[in-house]
């Protein structure tokens, strides 16, 4: 596989059936384009559908923008993730993110108290494959956090990993300003 050609290609919305152009066109109004990874998951109708509505749902979740790309960024790290990596630094420092808030969720511990209890809750549930012990949902609670959030995290890891499944699986090109998967020390 090369950075050029992926082992599963992405969709071409002009030869999309009616309803994946729809959805297509849909994504392309709201982003103003249409990513690589959300082309490929076009060639499975109702993945793409599931993987929109999932994310449409935990966008209106309680946790902010910026604490869903520290998710997001903290699972893309623990599976070498290089898309989702590039796509959620660039997401990220639209959410808010720093450069140092970058790093930090990348590495697993976050820049700010509540920020590193978030990225490593999700580190450790994306590590240890959700089995996580009572210290850790202590800790994730003790930085203010509840059940409900735990649960959201659980999901915004599942979708996570889903993205990071699909781009290892498709070897989907970055279409995003790359990162290096190796953190510099």
């Amino acid at each position: 596989m090369s950075a050029t050609s992926p082992r599963i290609a992405p969709l071409d919305p002009a030869s999309a059936d009616p309803a994946v152009a729809a959805t297509l066109a849909a994504v392309k109004t709201r982003l103003g384009v249409v990513p690589n990874l959300i082309r490929t998951f076009a060639r499975a109708p109702a993945a793409l559908d599931g993987y929109l509505a999932l994310s449409d749902a935990l966008a209106g979740g309680r946790l902010s923008a910026g604490q869903r790309e520290i998710v997001a960024l903290s699972v893309g790290q623990a599976n070498h993730c290089g898309y989702c990596l590039a796509a959620h630094t660039r997401i990220g420092k639209g959410a808010g993110l720093s450069e140092a808030d970058i790093r930090a969720a990348r590495t697993g511990v976050g820049a700010e108290p509540r920020d590193a209890a978030l990225a490593a809750f999700a580190r450790r549930l994306t590590d240890q494959r959700g089995v996580v012990g009572d210290d850790d949902l202590a800790a994730f609670r003790g930085a203010g956090f509840d059940d409900a959030d735990a649960l959201e995290v659980v999901a915004l890891v599942a979708l996570n990993t889903l993205t990071n499944y699909t781009n290892h699986l498709a070897g989907t090109v970055v279409d995003f300003p790359p990162v290096p998967l190796e953190i510099a020390a």
